[in-house]
């Protein structure tokens, strides 16, 4: 995720709780929904559909904080 913001990314996990929180919650949000495509988690397909919008509602997010952090 936003390969171009690698490090900026790895400094504001150390140093901004915020987005460290919404960094895991990003990352929580992609294993769970691997874990229903995998069949490891039973789900339907609305509750993955919502689990895609806030994983794409927080990604948004970051890429605000990056962008901010980066100017």
């Amino acid at each position: 995720m936003f390969p171009e913001y690698r490090d900026l990314i790895s400094k504001l996990k150390t140093a901004d709780a915020h987005f460290a929180r919404l960094f895991n919650h990003h990352n929580a949000l992609d294993q769970r929904i691997k874990n229903i495509e995998d069949g490891v988690e039973a789900a339907n397909a609305l509750a993955v559909e919502n689990l895609k919008k806030e994983k794409l509602r927080v990604k948004d997010e970051l890429y605000q904080l990056l962008r901010k952090a980066a100017a």
